[in-house]
């Protein structure tokens, strides 16, 4: 219902920006408190959203899954 009245009850409590769900916010608040809960296996590095690990770690195996 949130997405047809615009609603966005879900607010920073760092920046004031607002949100119509929970987990955006989550994820949003990481940009306030550097966490990084994805690990790389492989190295240990660490990022903020699970899609960016994933893109990392093909740069250890070499994998290309997108051709030119």
């Amino acid at each position: 219902q949130q997405i047809h009245t615009g609603e966005r009850p879900f607010c920073c409590p760092n920046c004031g920006k607002a949100f119509r769900d929970n987990g955006k916010l989550v994820r949003h608040r990481r940009i306030h408190t550097e966490e990084r809960p994805y690990e790389c296996p492989q190295c240990g590095k660490g990022f903020k959203k699970s899609s960016q690990m994933i893109v990392h770690q093909r740069s250890h195996t070499g994998d290309q899954p997108y051709e030119c």
